[in-house]
C-alpha cells in the first residue's frame, strides 16, 4: 500500500464527500470526520457494524465515542499515511450511516 500525495487526497476526497455539508477532511496524515447519531444506541450500532468490516480488512480505525458522536481518524500506519485502504474504509462507514 503506497501513501498518497496531497493532490491526490484532495481530488479522492473531493468524490468521498460528494458534496456533503458533514465532509471528511485531511490532517496531519489522516482523514478525519464526526459523524452524529441521535443516540447512543445508534452510534454504537454503527460502530458495531463498521468494526466488521475493518476486521474483514485487517484495517482498523482509530475513533473516539461520546454519546451520540464517533470521531473518526484513518490513517494507513505501514505506509506512514493515507492510502486507498483509508477511502475504501471511508466509504463502507458512509454506507453504514
Amino acid at each position: 500500500m503506497e501513501k498518497m500525495t496531497n493532490p491526490q487526497i484532495q481530488a479522492a476526497l473531493v468524490v468521498l464527500n460528494n458534496g456533503k455539508l458533514n465532509a471528511w477532511t485531511s490532517k496531519q496524515e489522516k482523514l478525519c470526520k464526526s459523524f452524529v447519531f441521535t443516540d447512543f444506541a445508534e452510534a454504537f450500532s454503527w460502530m458495531t457494524r463498521v468494526a466488521i468490516e475493518a476486521e474483514k480488512m485487517n484495517h482498523h480505525p482509530e475513533w473516539f465515542n461520546v454519546y451520540n458522536r464517533v470521531e473518526v481518524e484513518l490513517t494507513t500506519h505501514d505506509a506512514g499515511g493515507v492510502t486507498d485502504l483509508d477511502f475504501t474504509l471511508a466509504e463502507k462507514m458512509e454506507a453504514y450511516c
